[in-house]
């Protein structure tokens, strides 16, 4: 008995260690979405059952310390609730972003965005004129396009050097114009109109050099955004699914040593039934 409750103990021990990646992966999101992404929102969910496991793994601890079966059977139906939880998570965040990305231009290092290869309930969000405007404040006062900025012994970068750059999907959809509208290239920000006409894109007469307005109402940087959000949000979902299939054989094992604990609290022989019918023995009743 002792055994399987120094078991449990270290097994919780384990499911406390594995929340902190969740827990620090919803805590890097936060800190994305106030430096980058700017969708403040998403990252609650994985706070939340980062904490949860937290809170369950030391009820669980302190069930096996104290042989408190009250708190091991409440360990055991939380944690089944947050893998529940944290699976349908994995498969939410997936299925959110499993649309959409960058496309390669003809003599430039960096993609660009288009919003029309986005769909589905995060580029409705996105793109909805009541979450565009917070969305696109919290780019402009994040100064991701400010800080493109290059100098080169005092000169700038000229326009062959900037279009060999890796430009993260928010600096290529918010901080320059498109390229098939045919801006030419005077700094990273700055960007005058070319001799020809402009291309049939509609963000072409949504550019501004005003280093307030910039491409910010253009639907590339939506597009930007959404690319931003599916990089972010895969990189958590790779964490999160190896800490599922750990939680989830940690729950196996913990069963295990839990039922094991109750057939040993019950006297029961492994592998027996607590009571068996007594048979009436000849020898007696003669």
């Amino acid at each position: 008995m002792r055994t399987s409750n120094h078991l449990i103990g270290v097994l919780n021990f384990l499911t406390f260690l594995l929340s902190v990646p969740i827990l620090g992966g919803g805590i890097w999101l936060s800190s994305r979405a106030n430096n980058t992404d700017c969708l403040k929102f998403l990252q609650w969910p994985l706070i939340i059952i980062g904490v949860s496991i937290m809170i369950v793994s030391l009820a669980g601890f302190a069930g096996a310390c104290y042989r408190n079966t009250f708190l091991m059977r409440l360990y055991l139906v939380v944690m089944f609730l947050v893998i529940a939880v944290l699976i349908g998570f994995i498969i939410f965040a997936y299925v959110v972003t499993d649309k959409g990305s960058g496309r390669r231009v003809p003599n430039r290092s960096y993609m660009e965005y288009y919003l029309q290869d986005y769909s589905g309930w995060l580029e409705e969000r996105v793109a909805s004129d009541s979450y565009w405007g917070k969305i696109s404040s919290c780019i402009r006062d994040s100064k991701a396009c400010a800080r493109m900025g290059r100098n080169f012994n005092g000169l700038p970068e000229t326009a062959d050097i900037f279009y060999l750059r890796q430009l993260t999907p928010i600096q290529s959809g918010c901080c320059k114009p498109p390229s098939d509208c045919g801006y030419v290239y005077q700094n990273e920000t700055v960007w005058n109109p070319g001799a020809g006409l402009m291309g049939a894109n509609p963000d072409c007469t949504k550019w501004n050099n005003d280093q307030e307005q910039l491409c910010y109402a253009c639907d590339s940087c939506k597009a930007g955004v959404l690319a931003s959000l599916k990089k972010s949000w895969r990189k958590v979902s790779v964490i999160n699914i190896v800490v599922m299939i750990i939680l989830v054989i940690v729950y196996i094992i913990a069963y295990a040593a839990y039922r094991n604990n109750r057939r040993m609290d019950n006297d029961e022989p492994y592998g027996e039934a607590r009571m068996t019918k007594a048979q009436p023995n000849e020898e007696s009743i003669e």
